[in-house]
């Protein structure tokens, strides 16, 4: 008896300790693989965004460490990205990550300014190579899809009267404007947008906190996917603002399903 007992605890030391290794191993390597995603993003980066040289042309590289040059690179950048917008006649976004501003503008005129209070921005943004992003930068963020806290639409109800003797408005108001409001807008680039209301109040946290995490376990299950797949996962450079609450909700209601955001460094 003592011999079968002995012999069921080594093997269920041996199964906890396999399935322990196994755990270790996978992330292990799930750690490796997302550590090669922003470098694989990088990459194709440069394959669409690297600029055209021509090979007549000497360059003094010197002028890529000049202060004022570089000021003039992203001045471009970000005036070629708005005068692609202002040609569409539609609502646009600009976000001036240097001035801390967010513009709603439509034909190069700002309709709407909102001040950021905090700002977040990937490193592959703000640290890669300058030539490649200020390239990526001049040209139009496209929004591809957006998921938020409120919807798009406010929901307005009116119940038609029998008679106009009876009229009486009946609408259901506008909840966001005491509903905490959080948008997540997903670019074409690969790029994500985060616009989060800056008031920080005991009711909103839970539910900002549940649409936070919400998007972090889709975001983590796709990676495990991927590397399941034996597939580096996707990188998503990031912006992420706060602002009041009233302009987070306009932005998103102002602009197109497919709008265009600008942006400059």
């Amino acid at each position: 008896m003592e011999t079968e007992s002995e012999n069921k605890l080594s093997v269920g030391k041996l199964a906890i300790l396999t399935g322990t290794l196994i755990i270790l191993i996978f992330v292990i390597y799930y750690t490796i693989m997302s550590l090669l995603a922003p470098g694989r993003k990088m990459d194709a980066l440069k394959e669409e965004y690297t600029p055209k040289i021509d090979e007549k042309k000497v360059i003094d590289e010197r002028i890529y460490t000049d202060s004022a040059y570089l000021r003039l690179f992203h001045d471009r950048a970000f005036l070629q990205s708005r005068i692609a917008m202002a040609e569409s006649d539609s609502i646009y976004l600009t976000l001036n990550i240097s001035d801390s501003t967010a513009n709603l503008e439509i034909s190069g005129v700002a309709v709407n300014m909102a001040r950021m209070s905090e700002i977040k921005v990937s490193k592959m943004l703000m640290e890669g190579n300058d030539n490649i992003i200020m390239s990526m930068l001049s040209r139009p963020f496209i929004i591809s899809g957006s998921i938020a806290t409120i919807k798009k639409e406010p929901l307005m109800v009116s119940l038609a009267p029998k008679d106009t003797s009876e009229y009486k408005p009946d609408i259901m108001p506008d909840t966001s404007l005491t509903e905490p409001v959080s948008i997540i807008l997903h670019m074409t680039n690969g790029t994500r947008i985060y616009i989060c209301q800056e008031e920080d109040e005991d009711k909103d946290r839970g539910a900002l906190f549940a649409f936070d995490m919400k998007e972090k376990v889709y975001n983590t299950l796709n990676n495990i996917n991927s590397v399941l797949k034996f597939k580096v996962p996707e990188y998503h450079p990031y912006i992420k603002i706060k602002m009041p609450r009233a302009d987070v909700k306009m932005i998103y209601r102002a602009i197109p399903l497919y709008g265009e955001i600008g942006i400059y460094r």
